[in-house]
């Protein structure tokens, strides 16, 4: 079930590149952009980290932080950071606790195979931690331009 908007910001803890532990909560007092990918390395996931690195300074700019997860584990981050020289800040949900949470752990369908992953979302929380704004089924191209507008609005 996916988080509704007016939600809270939830309590939970993902793990960051060097291993310590980051609680969402921490990023009220700010808007905050939290985006779901599937998986370090891949074309889609490669494509949407480099964007939200081309665009970090115009949201900061903009008031916002933007945290990206998915549940690879840290060194795994840390590899894909290092190899595409990305800036937006990674964590891991290796736990399943934070993608089930927002509702973003989901069944899919390839080649008529069915399996679990990750639906690439992206959540925009207001500076007091209420979601105002939720995109689900993401397709990359035009995607981060979309959400940097829409921070910009809340201005």
């Amino acid at each position: 079930m996916a988080l509704d908007d007016g939600a809270t910001i939830p309590d939970i803890e993902v793990t960051l590149p060097d291993g310590g532990a980051f609680r969402l909560r921490n990023l009220i007092g700010q808007p905050a952009v939290i985006y779901f990918y599937p998986k370090d390395d891949t074309t889609g996931c490669t494509r949407e980290a480099q964007g939200f690195s081309d665009q970090l300074d115009a949201f900061k700019a903009a008031g916002a932080t933007v945290l990206g997860i998915s549940r690879d584990t840290p060194a795994k981050h840390r590899k894909f950071t290092e190899k595409y020289g990305l800036t937006v800040p990674l964590a891991s949900d290796e736990t399943g606790l934070v993608t089930e949470g927002f509702g973003v752990w989901i069944e899919k369908s390839m080649y008529g195979r069915k399996y679990m992953g990750i639906d690439r979302s992206t959540f925009l929380f207001d500076a007091g931690g209420k979601l105002v704004r939720s995109w689900h089924m993401v397709k990359v191209s035009g995607h981060v331009d979309e959400v940097l507008e829409t921070v910009r609005e809340l201005g």
